[in-house]
């Protein structure tokens, strides 16, 4: 079946590229907004940002979906056939739907938005294979880049409304200006010896590079790289001989390898708890904090603050007013 959809998914491409009219006009149905199909969470928190009341955006990877692993189904090719926009992440995120989304043609556009970033302040890890790592949205001075690409590519394709985009975008800057002084402040109350974090897989070495921490992850880059029983007991012989306190488990991923390596740790007699869950390859439940880009990015560094200097999470901020 799933590959029954992925072959779908390529005669999808197909029909794009064969010049059937220009879907340069808004829809009818959307009360002339134009229709923009998204990939991960954080993309479409972008697009719903700087495209405002111009854009009705449809997100494929809703909360808890790992986009490594996500296998598109037949109602996302409709989805993608009924778009005039599509924004996805690129960097081989997306996995074999990036692939194909990258060779797209015709009148619906794709955009990778991290098409734009100069490939020098991109990281290559040695165990993903010469490729670039595609989490750049926990350094948010990278993920700003990554709205200018949305804000250019809305401008293009509707020019008459290009302002409307650049003053939007304007507006979000000056929140994630904010937020990078948020999480840097909030990472300077760890002291600089204490600044490990622990994670499932290695989607947080932006967010280390960015903000002071060393970064382990069980898994690596990509969550379809499993861990062996030699890993968990690595990083279980790291957490017990740094005295580690806490490591955390992601929304995305399954918990049950972490809860591994805490048993692994126990075994060397040293006790780390599991300090929370982080929200890594998507967000959270829509309606709360965690479904927005500032939101997620605020609790993970609250959740990773507060579990490795001992505080509970109800001295945790509040991520409203964003």
């Amino acid at each position: 079946m799933q590959r029954l959809l992925y072959i779908s998914l390529c005669m999808a491409v197909l029909l794009f590229g064969t010049g059937c009219d220009p879907k340069k006009q808004p829809d009818a149905s959307d009360a002339g907004k134009y229709r923009v199909v998204t990939t991960t969470g954080m993309i479409t928190d972008i697009v719903k940002n700087v495209g405002g009341d111009r854009v009705e955006v449809i997100g494929l990877m809703g909360p808890g979906v790992d986009p490594h692993l996500y296998k598109p189904s037949a109602g996302d090719v409709q989805k993608l056939n009924s778009a005039s926009l599509i924004f996805y992440n690129g960097l081989h995120l997306e996995s074999k739907m990036g692939d194909v989304l990258a060779k797209m043609s015709g009148n619906t556009k794709t955009i990778a938005v991290t098409s734009a970033v100069d490939r020098s302040l991109l990281l290559t890890p040695p165990e993903f294979d010469g490729q670039y790592d595609p989490h750049l949205w926990f350094d948010v001075t990278l993920w700003m880049k990554a709205v200018g690409t949305v804000r250019d590519a809305l401008g293009e394709f509707d020019p008459d409304n290009t302002l409307t985009y650049w003053t939007n975008a304007q507006r979000y800057f000056a929140k994630l200006s904010e937020l990078h002084q948020y999480v840097q402040t909030q990472a300077e109350r760890v002291p600089a010896e204490k600044r490990v974090l622990v994670t499932a897989h290695d989607a947080f070495n932006y967010f280390g590079k960015a903000y002071g921490f060393e970064v382990r992850g069980l898994q690596g880059i990509s969550t379809a790289t499993e861990a062996g029983i030699a890993d968990v007991q690595k990083l279980a012989t790291f957490i017990a001989e740094r005295r580690i306190p806490a490591i955390f488990v992601e929304s995305s991923v399954s918990s049950r390898s972490l809860e591994a390596v805490k048993a692994a740790v126990k075994s060397k007699g040293f006790d780390v708890k599991i300090g929370g869950e982080l929200f890594s390859d998507a967000m959270g439940n829509q309606g709360t904090p965690e479904s927005t880009y500032i939101g997620m990015v605020r609790h993970n560094i609250d959740t990773i603050v507060n579990a490795l200097i001992g505080k509970s999470s109800a001295h945790t901020s509040s991520t409203t007013g964003y």
